[in-house]
Formats: C-alpha cells, sequence, structure tokens
C-alpha cells in the first residue's frame, strides 16, 4: 500500500442512503469537532444532494469531495460549488485546524521516510 498516493477519509455524508460516516481513526478529536463535522456534512448532503466527504490528500490538505449519480438529475452542480466554497469560507479554521492535526498526528515521522 502506497499511503503516499492514497487519501484518508475523515467523514462523509451520503443523500442516497441517508447516512452519516465518521472514520473512527479520528475519534481523539474532541466531541464538539465531531459534531460539527456531522452537522456540516448532513446539512450539505440534505441541502444539495449527492455525497459530500472530507478527505485529506497525502500532504495533508483537506479537500471537500463531492460525488453525484449520474440518474441524479435534482443534484445541482453550481449550488454544490457555491456550498462548498460557503463552507470553505465559514469553517475556514475549523478545516485550517484539521490540517494542522493530521500532518501532526498523522503525517509527524513519515516525511522522514
Amino acid at each position: 500500500m502506497d499511503m503516499y498516493n492514497e487519501r484518508k477519509i475523515l467523514c462523509g455524508s451520503s443523500s442516497y442512503k441517508k447516512i452519516y460516516y465518521f472514520n473512527p481513526e479520528f475519534n481523539s478529536l474532541p466531541e464538539e469537532v465531531r459534531k460539527e463535522l456531522q452537522i456540516l456534512c448532513v446539512l450539505y448532503t440534505e441541502e444539495v444532494g449527492g455525497i459530500l466527504r472530507l478527505e485529506f490528500d497525502s500532504s495533508g490538505e483537506l479537500l471537500l469531495t463531492v460525488e453525484s449519480r449520474e440518474d441524479d438529475f435534482l443534484f445541482d452542480e453550481i449550488g454544490s460549488g457555491l456550498k462548498i466554497k460557503e463552507i470553505q469560507d465559514e469553517k475556514k479554521e475549523l478545516l485550517e485546524s484539521l490540517e494542522m492535526y493530521y500532518k501532526v498526528f498523522f503525517l509527524e515521522g513519515s516525511e522522514s521516510c
């Protein structure tokens, strides 16, 4: 497994399956942060539809990845882009803190490999 080319999912939500997923590897995050992430993901998929995943790339950047089914004619790509931008603006401090957390607790030491 090449960890440098893979992404690690933090959490995600699906409007299709009506589920929220939180990666247990991140259980050390404070409860308030985990709740805020759940609200963020679920509200996004309830408002816009599709699937939203928050995932870290190999350099520790937090990505907001969106998918929709090909046959989902109710999914609004423009609305999705606007909502992602809104999240990035309104939750900037949270997202930056999560990136720092990931770099310290998950990438520390792996850069010397």
